[in-house]
């Protein structure tokens, strides 16, 4: 049976020892751990063993495993077009310094990479920033050079750690998410092409960003079936009633307003019941690792409301047919 797992970017102002024992009582079996706030420090993780063992003696000792380790606010530093907003991303010495930031986040994912292995690891999740995706509507219009030398720009700049990643024996699962280089399935298939395919790269399938665009999430499980690399569980409605907009009409999240809003996993309209057939068609044995994003809802009913749902979707194929007592 697939592991049910947390990811805990959203649960960051938490130690890990809390995280652990939090996670654990709401019913969870592992993490899908962050780089960020209080849970796993990369460079630390890359090179002090005992800081290593100390992790894995917590996540033992509240009977979890560590299902992937995130790079998603140091990789999207990497690929993106700087600028404030990226601030809160990275240290104060690097703020308002593009070649300084992206350098820094450069070397926050080879360590990463490094933590991921003494961690046990082999799956990073994250980001990979874009540079061209000011240009998603072609006003100036975009031309075909313009993107084609985005997609360059990523592949030059990721190939390298990529490198790194496979000297390690560790997959690349990227987020297909709007601001990313690949944000739906046709993105996603060219920048798997401008890799040549390597496997190094795969996705971490989240339904919540593809629903909102208008795409069928479990049709990316179909097409692509070996590059899923990891599963989020993750909820959105879409609630358009004549005056939302499916921009958001920048509305902050959760506000009723909106024009689609992340919800608690049950409680918005992903097909979960397709995404796990289709998981099952295609031996999807990794973790499911809830990402647990909504401002309506009190964090700790949400997560532990969030683990029973998982566990009631989390079905598995019948061993023959269901209708095979008829045949005798």
């Amino acid at each position: 049976m697939r592991p049910i797992t947390l990811f805990t970017g959203q649960w960051a102002d938490l130690t890990i020892e809390e995280m652990c024992k939090t996670a654990s009582e709401m019913g969870y079996e592992g993490l899908e751990l962050a780089t960020w706030g209080n849970h796993v420090d990369p460079k630390k993780a890359a090179e002090d063993p005992a800081y290593v063992k100390s992790i894995k003696n917590t996540l033992k000792k509240y009977n979890l495993i560590a299902g992937a380790i995130s790079a998603h606010l140091c990789g999207q530093l990497v690929g993106d077009v700087l600028d404030k907003r990226h601030n809160g991303f990275a240290p104060a010495s690097v703020a308002d310094n593009p070649e300084a930031m992206r350098a820094w986040a450069i070397q926050e994912v080879r360590y990463v990479i490094a933590a991921a292995k003494n961690l046990g690891i082999d799956t990073i999740t994250g980001f990979m920033g874009s540079p061209i995706w000011p240009y998603w509507y072609s006003f100036p219009q975009t031309s075909e050079e313009i993107i084609e030398d985005g997609f360059q720009t990523v592949v030059k700049r990721w190939t390298p750690l990529f490198d790194e990643m496979d000297k390690k024996g560790i997959k690349f699962a990227l987020e297909v998410h709007p601001t990313e280089i690949a944000f739906d399935y046709y993105t996603f298939v060219r920048l798997l092409k401008s890799f040549n395919y390597r496997k190094t790269l795969g996705m971490n399938f989240d339904p919540s960003h593809l629903f909102w665009q208008g795409i069928e999430p479990h049709l990316m499980i179909r097409e692509l079936p070996d590059r899923v690399y990891h599963v989020h569980i993750k909820d959105a409605s879409v609630t358009l009633d004549g005056l939302t907009g499916i921009l958001g009409s920048h509305i902050e999240f959760g506000k009723t307003r909106r024009g689609w809003n992340f919800r608690s996993p049950g409680r918005g309209d992903v097909d979960f019941s397709a995404i796990i057939r289709e998981l099952n068609e295609i031996n999807y044995e990794g973790p499911l690792s809830v990402e647990w994003e909504d401002s309506g809802m009190d964090r700790i009913r949400g997560a532990e409301e969030a683990c029973e749902f998982v566990k009631q979707i989390n079905i598995t194929p019948f061993a023959g047919s269901f209708d095979d007592a008829l045949k005798k």
